[in-house]
């Protein structure tokens, strides 16, 4: 008899699987592996599948299918470029973690990621951590990423894990949401999860002062239950984000702010670089579309033409 369960922690070749408060130990059906899709993890945390238990008597089961997802966020495979390593599934919201300095998220970073979340209508919001740490120009910073991200409908919020300043809205983001947290390794991720709800005992690592970069202390993709309806998924450190299954023609369409002028171009299949009469290059040129999106956007194109 088959049992639906919720993908809570992947090991690569073992999964933990939530059914009835009670978590069991799955191992994939091999034909579920040879299903065609090019995803370096057939089945991905935040994956509602169906399985069967081995042995009554134990916890170990084989999953049998996965059931249809709502969503995903996918990013390239740092292993094998042609495939697609799936972070998590069934979301509710992403959140970047960022970092001003120590080390410094890139703006290029950020972009992917919301462009990846962008492409399944999964609602994003940013988060800066390290406010300890910040000096006058780097709340300047902060404020000027706040102007540009806010307006385009991605709440920015300023935190201090370390002195747990702004902890308690940042908890209240997490209320009655399924939600991904990811960025950089060493941007506080496993801390902030920490202080948050120290029962976790999540492992945190120090960043190296000499090259300024975190240290991998999340290996694989994990989901913790914090309450009955709250869950929160730590994923591994990602050094780059490189997108998948966005053709270069529809990178435009998951900036919120060239989506609204869709239409406006003079030629209907605009790809907003040198184009006579591009309304997006005319909105860089006004100041109504951020340099530093264009350029994030800009970056995103090579890519898709180096992929082709």
């Amino acid at each position: 008899m088959s049992r639906e369960g919720l993908v809570m922690r992947s090991t690569g070749s073992w999964y933990e699987v939530l059914s009835e408060k009670q978590v069991y130990q799955c191992r994939v059906r091999g034909k579920l592996k040879l299903k065609g899709t090019k995803v370096t993890n057939p089945v991905a945390v935040g994956d509602k599948v169906l399985f069967h238990l081995e042995d009554d008597q134990q916890n170990q089961g084989i999953i049998l299918d996965i059931l249809p997802r709502e969503n995903y966020i996918i990013r390239k495979s740092p292993h094998k470029t042609s495939h697609g390593h799936i972070l998590a599934a069934n979301l509710d919201q992403a959140i970047c973690i960022i970092t001003i300095i120590f080390p410094k998220t890139s703006i290029g970073f950020i972009d992917r990621f919301l462009v990846a979340a962008e492409s399944f209508r999964i609602p994003a919001m940013l988060v800066f951590n390290k406010k300890d740490l910040y000096k006058p120009q780097h709340l300047q910073q902060f404020e000027d990423l706040q102007k540009i991200y806010e307006p385009l409908g991605y709440p920015c919020q300023l935190i201090s894990a370390k002195e747990e300043n702004g902890m308690d809205e940042f908890r209240k983001s997490l209320q009655s949401k399924k939600t991904l947290i990811s960025g950089h390794s060493g941007v506080g991720k496993s801390t902030i999860l920490n202080k948050l709800y120290p029962s976790l005992q999540l492992r945190t690592s120090e960043v190296s002062t000499f090259a300024d970069k975190g240290v991998h202390t999340t290996t694989f993709a994990e989901m913790f239950q914090l309450d009955s309806d709250s869950f929160v998924i730590d994923t591994p450190g990602i050094k780059e984000l490189g997108l998948i299954d966005i053709e270069q023609e529809e990178v435009s369409h998951f900036f919120p702010e060239m989506r609204a002028l869709l239409g406006e171009c003079k030629f209907h299949n605009c790809q907003h670089l040198h184009e006579p009469g591009c309304a997006v290059i005319a909105a860089v040129d006004a100041n109504e579309i951020s340099v530093s999106r264009y350029y994030s956007y800009l970056s995103m194109i090579e890519d898709e033409d180096n992929r082709r």
